[in-house]
């Protein structure tokens, strides 16, 4: 199936990109919990090391997660939105065979 995409239309994008947004917003509430717990547990098990050593935990849990969050957002949204289904697939069968 060949076409525009959903996401071509305004309103359609707006509500998307909304989405995408409110997504990112509890990811990054729910990564900053992680990473409160993580330190907890980190001071618990070895103590007051280095606070470099807090800081790049921190730092390196946070983006990860924060990363992993965008990249299945955009999954999500394009999935979505149906934006995955408006391309043009040129190989057709020949893929299959």
């Amino acid at each position: 199936m060949h076409g525009q995409s959903p996401l071509d239309d305004p309103e359609n994008a707006r509500f998307a990109w909304a989405r995408y947004r409110t997504i990112m917003k509890g990811m990054a509430a729910f990564s900053t919990v992680v990473v409160g717990v993580a330190l907890g547990v980190l001071y618990f098990q070895i103590g007051f090391v280095s606070i470099h050593l807090y800081i790049a935990s921190a730092l390196g849990i946070w983006l990860t997660i924060m990363l992993m969050a965008a990249l299945m957002g955009l999954v999500f949204l394009s999935s979505g939105t149906g934006h995955d289904e408006s391309i043009e697939d040129r190989l057709g069968d020949e893929w299959n065979r």
